[in-house]
Order: C-alpha cells, then sequence, then structure tokens
C-alpha cells in the first residue's frame, strides 16, 4: 500500500472547501492569475474535491513581461511602479478574470524573500480581487521565509474572495 501524504494545502483545505462550496451554491467561477505564489491560490483551490465546477483556471505570470502578455498588465504601469504594485495586482485579477472567462477573480503579486525586489522588502505582499461590482486591493506585510510568505498570500487570497462572496 502506498504511503500517503497530507497535501501541503491541509491547513488551508477549511478555507478552500468553504471557497468552493460557496461559489458552488452561488453558481459562480473563479480564476487566477498569480505572481509571488505561482500557481499556489489556483491549487488550493483545486485540491478540493468538486473544484472542477467552479475553478475556471490560473495563470502563472511570475515574469514581469508575462503580466502584460497574458494577463493584459498595463505595460506602462509596470514601467513606471514594478511589478509589486497594488494596481498591478488588481489588474492581475481582472486580467485572470477575463482570460479565463470567470466571474472572480484573484491577482497575486508581492516579494517572498529573502532579498528585495526593486527596491520592495520581503514579505510585502498585494492581493487583488474583481468580481461582480468588485474591485479592490489589499495590502500584507508577511513575516517569515519564502514558504512562509507565500502560503500567507494563499490564505489572504482565499479570506478576501471568502469575504466578498458572503
Amino acid at each position: 500500500m502506498a504511503e500517503r501524504h497530507d497535501a501541503p494545502f491541509g491547513e488551508l483545505r477549511p478555507l478552500a472547501k468553504g471557497v468552493i462550496a460557496t461559489l458552488v451554491a452561488r453558481r459562480q467561477t473563479v480564476a487566477t492569475a498569480e505572481s509571488l505564489t505561482a500557481g499556489l491560490v489556483c491549487a488550493a483551490l483545486t485540491d478540493v474535491p468538486g473544484a472542477s465546477a467552479v475553478v475556471r483556471g490560473g495563470l502563472v505570470v511570475y515574469a514581469t513581461e508575462l503580466k502584460t502578455v497574458l494577463a493584459d498588465v498595463d505595460p506602462d504601469l509596470l514601467a513606471q511602479h514594478g511589478a509589486v504594485h497594488p494596481e498591478v495586482a488588481a489588474q492581475l485579477a481582472e486580467g485572470g478574470r477575463g482570460r479565463c472567462g470567470a466571474d472572480w477573480g484573484l491577482g497575486l503579486t508581492g516579494v517572498a524573500g529573502p532579498a528585495q525586489q526593486d527596491g520592495v522588502g520581503p514579505g510585502t505582499v498585494h492581493v487583488g480581487l474583481a468580481g461582480p461590482e468588485v474591485r479592490t486591493v489589499r495590502t500584507h506585510w508577511f513575516e517569515g521565509d519564502r514558504a512562509q510568505v507565500r502560503m500567507a498570500s494563499v490564505r489572504a487570497a482565499l479570506e478576501l474572495l471568502q469575504e466578498h462572496l458572503r
């Protein structure tokens, strides 16, 4: 018998399950456009059985130019402010939502560390949400190593979506 390993999203599973259940009940869908989390939000959502009914897909836009090419982020915004900016997160959310044809979009950008990026300190994260009559961004400053910052970012994105689904 194969050894069972818990998924890396074990502690996030109840939150992800709640988001999926709420989306199913509302007959709405979600998509992501992720930079620092590189697909972890989409992976946490799809770790829940039945997620295929509501998760449309996700864009991994780790490289700055892909934020424009895949998620339609304004190249002038990136040139002026860099990739780690609240408006970039908002445009990522809108871009993921639009490209994947979803009701809701989550966009994440930030610095997982250990070093600064374009003068922005490690742990700085912007989470954008776009949906029916909603466009918002939350900025966070997380402590910890790369893995801790990334997982805290996933939690923050799921919590933001769940808050707006209620």
